[in-house]
């Protein structure tokens, strides 16, 4: 993936690469759907800026610091996309972490937009390999790392309001619900 070096792929990975620096392009498509898509757009956004944090605690603050990897060799991209590259540990991608957590987390609450943000994830995904900023594993586990923060974005707020009501009946005394 690093040396393709087809025409194509120069004119259209760089400018994926600059929309998703500082997670631009997420927070620029939560507006929108936060804006124009009602009550489930303003629910998908939320979940996605949320799940989108999340996995970048997980790549960038926790991962990123256990695991020391060098970024793929200069000598491997023959393009000159190489140059700008950061210092960090090259595992996992937050990039790709990111753009799966936004991703997987619109998708459940608004199918279609969830499955148009796909396009830019995967973009990122092979941009990451392409510039050579990543390895293909990296990348790998950058999405599996933003599924996780996706899961348990729409996880916790379930398990919180059990355990509130469960402490709740505890606290007053009442029966279990009964289940009819």
């Amino acid at each position: 993936m690093a040396a393709w070096n087809s025409a194509w792929a120069r004119q259209l990975l760089p400018p994926v690469e600059e929309a998703v620096e500082h997670t631009k392009l997420w927070w620029a498509v939560a507006l929108v759907m936060a804006v124009g898509g009602g009550r489930r757009g303003r629910a998908a956004a939320a979940a996605g800026v949320t799940a989108m944090a999340v996995a970048e605690v997980l790549s960038n603050g926790v991962a990123k610091q256990l695991v020391e990897r060098r970024r793929p060799p200069r000598e491997w991209i023959p393009h000159d996309d190489v140059e700008d590259r950061p210092d960090s540990s090259s595992f996992p991608s937050g990039h790709t972490a990111a753009a799966m957590g936004f991703t997987s987390a619109v998708a459940p609450t608004w199918p279609w937009a969830g499955a148009a943000c796909c396009v830019p994830a995967v973009m990122v995904a092979v941009e990451r390999v392409h510039s050579g900023a990543h390895y293909p594993s990296d990348v790998a586990v950058g999405a599996a790392v933003g599924m996780v923060a996706a899961a348990l974005v729409r996880a916790v707020p379930r398990l919180f309001v059990r355990y509130v009501r469960l402490r709740l009946r505890l606290r007053l005394r009442l029966p279990p619900p009964s289940r009819g």
